[in-house]
């Protein structure tokens, strides 16, 4: 039974937002619904904050009320922006950390402010997070301006750096600036899309997952499942080679949302591509040991 690590909620219907994205965010039951017949005993559920990435704003409180409806099931995560309280990076984020890890909360995410990784703001975010012991999944968008998520640079040079001055602190990495780094011959004008085709050595993602034992990998929506899929040769190699920090996920937040993960893994067990015990640490083991659940 997979742990999912990564899924938006609501608890209730409405505002149904509409425009350019056409979607919405399924409430707990929509998730029990759609997940649970792929074999998704519990979620991780991560409330959106920053202004760049929602018009419909949440809360951790939210999350927290929704996993008392459906203990079990929702695991939450806090959301803290970097600009919060006193907007300085001396802001001490620690307290509200400590406030929301005490009620339930297992990490911090989605983490989409658009600063880059060495900006203040955001260093100030990774210390008091590494200091309460929490895994941060965040989302990287490929320039300041127009999209969501931290920013870095081709090749990922700025999350380097913060791997490397936070060791502590567990980064689960997600999008498709991300994702699209697995490859060693990665464009600037691909970077926030799906690439296609046979893996390239030399990939960013490779190498510093190599490096850095701190960095691991969200699969879910299209960015992580494409990466391991575009080359199936180099995508089954990889889950076993990292089968220690990747993480199942989907990224269901409209509940219409396609799911090609579960059969991707499924698949590849029955056709022995890949160990069962790479299976079981991807699918469950890996968010157990992590969460504590």
């Amino acid at each position: 039974m997979f742990i999912d690590i990564h899924v938006h909620t609501r608890m209730f219907e409405g505002p149904r937002q509409q425009g350019e994205f056409a979607s919405y965010f399924a409430t707990p039951q929509e998730l029990k619904d759609k997940l649970g017949p792929l074999g998704v005993r519990a979620v991780v559920a991560l409330p959106i904050v920053s202004p760049e990435h929602m018009w419909v704003h949440q809360s951790t409180e939210e999350y927290l009320w929704a996993a008392e409806q459906y203990p079990g099931f929702i695991i939450p995560f806090m959301n803290i922006d970097p600009r919060m309280n006193t907007n300085t990076p001396e802001s001490n984020l620690g307290r509200q950390m400590e406030y929301y890890r005490e009620r339930g909360c297992k990490g911090l995410g989605e983490v989409t402010a658009s600063l880059p990784f060495d900006d203040p703001f955001m260093e100030n975010l990774f210390r008091h997070a590494e200091a309460n012991e929490l895994p941060m999944i965040f989302h990287i968008a490929p320039k300041q301006g127009g999209y969501y998520g931290i920013v870095d640079r081709l090749g990922l040079p700025l999350l380097e750096g913060a791997l490397r001055k936070f060791p502590k602190l567990k980064f689960l990495g997600h999008s498709q600036p991300f994702w699209a780094e697995i490859s060693g011959d990665l464009t600037e004008e691909a970077r926030n899309t799906y690439p296609t085709g046979k893996v390239a050595e030399g990939g960013a993602i490779v190498r510093l997952m190599r490096e850095y034992p701190n960095l691991c990998g969200d699969l879910s929506a299209g960015s992580g499942f494409n990466a391991i899929s575009r080359d199936p040769e180099f995508g089954y190699a990889f889950l076993e080679e990292f089968g220690d920090r990747l993480f199942f996920g989907t990224d269901v937040c409209d509940p219409r949302n396609e799911t090609p993960l579960p059969g991707y893994l499924n698949e590849a067990i029955e056709k022995g591509y890949i160990s069962r015990e790479c299976y079981e640490k991807i699918g469950w083991r890996n968010a157990e040991a992590l969460l504590g659940v």
